[in-house]
């Protein structure tokens, strides 16, 4: 079976510390115009990845954000953070198929400088806390080797059919 027809419930210990497209999308439910990863450069289990994504002209969002002057929105570094590190925990969930990582908060979001065309996101996500159902995440992305953007995320896995069980809440304050 080659990487990028390998089944999404593919054992953990099985997991590269390296991906291409084809293996991010077997993992992350993400597709465009959202999906905001394109490459994993590292991915040590369970404790840190760095991956990439290329900002090109043809984003969508730059049609209005902002006309003559387009900038990548903050919120969607912090989302490229966040599926970074979605990308590293998931690849941990041998049901990742029935299951979702979402959002819970964000926290120390900061901005120092504007992410524009042409520029490559290198984005470093490290696992600061993670319980079999919730994760919290400090995550940076760099351009050019400056941080352009650093926030601290925390997600939970929920199941992806509507009328499934919540996950259980006791235990996992992080």
């Amino acid at each position: 079976m080659t990487d990028a027809t390998r089944s999404a419930t593919e054992a953990p210990s099985q997991t590269k510390n390296k991906m291409e497209i084809g293996d991010i999308l077997n993992i992350l439910p993400h597709r465009y115009p959202f999906l905001l990863i394109d490459r994993v450069l590292e991915l040590e289990r369970m404790k840190r990845i760095v991956a990439l994504k290329n900002v090109t002209i043809t984003e969508p969002f730059f049609q209005g954000h902002f006309p003559g002057k387009p900038i990548m929105p903050g919120v969607l570094i912090v989302e490229a953070i966040a599926q970074a590190g979605g990308l590293l925990l998931l690849t941990e969930v041998p049901n990742r198929d029935d299951m979702l990582m979402v959002f819970t908060g964000i926290e120390k979001a900061r901005f120092r400088r504007p992410v524009v065309p042409g520029d490559q996101l290198r984005i470093e996500v490290e696992v600061r806390a993670w319980r079999r159902t919730a994760a919290r995440l400090e995550g940076k992305a760099y351009v050019e080797g400056k941080v352009a953007a650093e926030s601290t995320v925390t997600c939970r896995l929920v199941p992806r059919t509507a009328n499934a069980a919540a996950p259980e809440k006791a235990g996992e304050n992080l």
